[in-house]
């Protein structure tokens, strides 16, 4: 055989082994869930749609009974990625640990009130009996509380304020405990379904802090040493989510098992759920998210001072990522 036909064919087989070769392998991303939790059916949508392998990314999910439980796994080096608030993120890196935040969501919530309640301003809740889903530094707790004292009202000082995990706080609320509830995005969504009045939603009070849009406290948190070691598959996580959101947004069919799966009660009931979901995705730039946060931190920093921000005076700014 000559030379030449034997480097003619030496070439097509290696053109065809890199063509039809093993596919690029995977990146892992080992992400620390709650069950219920909205991040849980996005990624199961996700990869019901196919888009983490579009993306090359194999995606690991843990699932844990709470977000303490979650922040540990993120220290302890078991997940690479959690959602929490910039908060916390703050509050970590001043004590020396190198964490990153990327918006997630802007849904925070309402004070849910019965349709009949009296409640419809920040100044109406003075004296009365208030349910707060979670504890005292709650961030929406903090933020109502500093909207409240531009106007001359410390609500700490009501009488029945009662702290507890979102489903109690709801189930307190509907069984006439108490007189208006702050609830979480997906609670108040549900309430809303039951027939209870959104009377104060905290994107009114993040603008009334001095915030020019809704600010997504609630974000993706990774080490500063993931980002370094793979960004490019965190740009294309994003890129992935975004998919997601997207077809969220304009597939009704995609909402049948989420539906299942929070056992939802019915299509009214999805509708504002999902109508509330849709909301909370942020649309804004991270420069003009970084910005509002810078604002909110001051507020929620008087109120809650050292026990919140530690010695803090200010936001790190430098723990927003931009994946663009």
């Amino acid at each position: 055989m000559k030379a030449g036909k034997i480097a003619t064919w030496a070439a097509a087989a290696l053109a065809c082994a890199c063509l039809f070769g093993p596919a690029q392998a995977a990146d892992t991303i080992r992400i620390a869930i709650q069950k219920t939790g909205t991040l849980a059916w996005e990624l199961e949508v996700m990869k019901a749609r196919g888009l983490d392998q579009e993306a090359r990314l194999d995606i690991e999910t843990i699932e844990l009974a709470s977000t303490e439980a979650a922040k540990i796994a993120l220290k302890g080096g078991a997940a690479d990625m959690i959602l929490s608030d910039w908060l916390w993120v703050q509050r970590e890196r001043s004590l020396g640990d190198e964490l990153l935040f990327a918006p997630y969501s802007t849904a925070l919530g309402a004070v849910m009130v019965a349709k009949d309640s009296p409640v419809h301003t920040v100044a109406d809740l003075a004296g009365r009996s208030i349910g707060v889903a979670g504890g005292p530094l709650d961030k929406s707790w903090l933020m109502l509380r500093a909207a409240a004292k531009l106007e001359g009202i410390d609500l700490a000082a009501n009488k029945g304020i009662a702290y507890g995990a979102p489903p109690l706080i709801s189930e307190m609320s509907l069984r006439g405990g108490i007189d208006s509830a702050l609830e979480f995005w997906n609670f108040s969504a549900m309430m809303e379904a039951r027939g209870w009045r959104r009377a104060i939603d905290m994107v009114d009070i993040e603008k009334a802090l001095g915030a020019k849009g809704p600010v997504a406290m609630t974000g993706y948190v990774f080490t500063e040493r993931f980002a370094e070691a793979h960004g490019d598959a965190l740009r294309r996580f994003f890129e992935a989510t975004a998919k997601t959101r997207e077809i969220l947004a304009k597939d009704p069919s995609a909402w049948a098992p989420i539906k299942a799966r929070l056992e939802i009660a019915d299509d009214a009931a999805l509708a504002i759920y999902k109508e509330r979901y849709l909301e909370g995705v942020p649309r804004r730039s991270v420069a003009e998210e970084t910005a509002d946060a810078k604002t909110l931190f001051l507020a929620m920093a008087e109120i809650g001072g050292r026990e919140l921000v530690g010695d803090a005076k200010q936001l790190d700014v430098d723990l927003f990522y931009d994946a663009h």
